[in-house]
């Protein structure tokens, strides 16, 4: 008999709760991080390319992103990019260096941060909800084909389950987490 692969299923859902923590890394709060910044993509040499591939980023203090171009020409894109990401972020160049200072949230934004993190939230507890659904539709395949008895189907759904629930746990404290950072002032 054929046991049900409770490793994948677990792995799997790590990859959604590792998804979740990049989405969250690219939410702003009130301190600087170099995650900030991390999903802009710049227009460089005719492809559009992350910003950590055009220059080194650094927060030399808690309220500032330090962005060092490495090309002179690319100074301009880089500033473009950071303005049009969406971030409310208003960079300031010197020579190479762009300057990002991080300011203040209003309240109205940090309201509006918590709902977009709950969002983020919502999409990584669906997406373990599938890696169940996935593992649960495996287990009535492998009972159809008779590798596993009726008590066994039980007995491994109920893993399965346990999983599911350990890994939806992490997913609201992670979120919880968030929206304590964000409503920090």
């Amino acid at each position: 008999m054929a046991d049900p692969d409770l490793r994948d299923i677990s792995r799997r859902m790590d990859g959604a709760i590792e998804a979740l923590h990049k989405e969250f890394a690219g939410l702003r709060t009130g301190r600087a991080s170099v995650g900030l910044v991390e999903p802009i993509h710049v227009e460089a040499y005719g492809a559009s390319m992350p910003l950590n591939q055009v220059a080194s980023v650094s927060v030399p203090e808690p309220r500032m992103v330090t962005i060092q171009v490495w090309d002179r020409g690319m100074v301009g894109a880089v500033e473009k990019a950071i303005r049009e990401s969406g971030l409310g972020l208003n960079p300031a160049t010197d020579g190479q260096l762009v300057r990002v200072p991080i300011p203040a949230l209003s309240e109205e934004r940090r309201v509006e941060l918590t709902k977009i993190a709950g969002k983020y939230a919502e999409q990584a507890r669906v997406a373990v909800r599938n890696v169940r659904r996935d593992g649960m539709e495996m287990l009535k395949k492998m009972e159809k084909d008779h590798e596993i008895s009726k008590d066994e189907h039980h007995h491994w759904s109920e893993q399965i389950q346990t999983l599911t629930d350990k890994h939806i746990k992490a997913v609201d404290d992670a979120l919880a987490q968030k929206e304590e950072e964000i409503l920090q002032v």
